[in-house]
């Protein structure tokens, strides 16, 4: 384990991040700081590195110089055991496109993510069941992806994104599937997360939707951060 020191409450460091797909460069020399409890949005138009941003600090792709830190630790020099670990341990992903399990109810997606690091099936769909709870889809349970809302669907994802307690959610477009009532329910189901102490770094072209759930936000183009401010979320 590769780690270094950023201070006690930083939990995300990019520290002089590029990243480059052959010719085209994503990011381009991005440093930033994300602290703990913080809800932190990220914008920009399509193209300008937002979600190459989400991936690195998710583990799911390595940059191709600087560092990503998570709690001091260099992401981007775990072995692929390792970032797989990381990503089932302590890291949540809300998706756009909610990528479920079509063929697995509700409750079973959702226990599934705890399933993979280990936890005994009982257990893990004990947990999902009080997730499913707090997040007012009980009823919905034993329903398959197919005859959910797309509300529900988002639900039943941030259930499953929560499942191992992860230190850091990420969510990519959390609203952009979903019709303006359901989109409501998914802010305030972020903003009362944050509000928990839940870290979060959403990523969206959803002004509103930034102003709501967000105490900071941070504007992108063309792979670099081009400005950043404090907001006050929106009643």
């Amino acid at each position: 384990m590769i780690t270094e020191q950023s201070g006690p409450d930083v939990v995300v460091r990019l520290d002089g991040v590029r990243k480059e797909y052959g010719e085209t460069t994503a990011l381009d020399g991005v440093s930033l700081e994300i602290r703990a409890g913080e809800a932190v949005a990220v914008m920009g138009p399509s193209g300008c590195g937002k979600s190459t941003l989400l991936n690195m600090v998710a583990g799911l792709d390595r940059p191709t110089n600087g560092r990503v830190l998570v709690h001091g630790e260099d992401v981007g020099r775990l072995s692929e055991r390792d970032l797989a670990l990381y990503r089932r341990r302590r890291i949540g992903m809300v998706f756009q496109f909610f990528n479920l399990i079509d063929d697995l109810s509700a409750l079973d997606n959702v226990a599934l993510a705890a399933q993979l690091t280990g936890t005994p099936a009982r257990q893990a769909r004990r947990r999902a069941r009080e997730l499913f709870e707090e997040l007012e889809i009980t009823d919905r349970a034993h329903a398959y992806p197919a005859v959910l809302s797309g509300g529900e669907r988002q639900r039943v994802a941030v259930a499953r994104a929560l499942m191992n307690r992860p230190a850091l959610l990420l969510a990519d477009e959390p609203t952009g599937a979903l019709d303006s009532r359901s989109g409501e329910q998914v802010m305030d189901l972020l903003l009362d997360l944050n509000q928990i102490g839940q870290t979060l770094i959403l990523v969206t072209h959803d002004e509103r939707l930034a102003r709501r759930c967000a105490s900071r936000l941070i504007r992108f183009a063309d792979g670099r951060v081009s400005g950043e401010q404090a907001v006050e979320a929106l009643a």
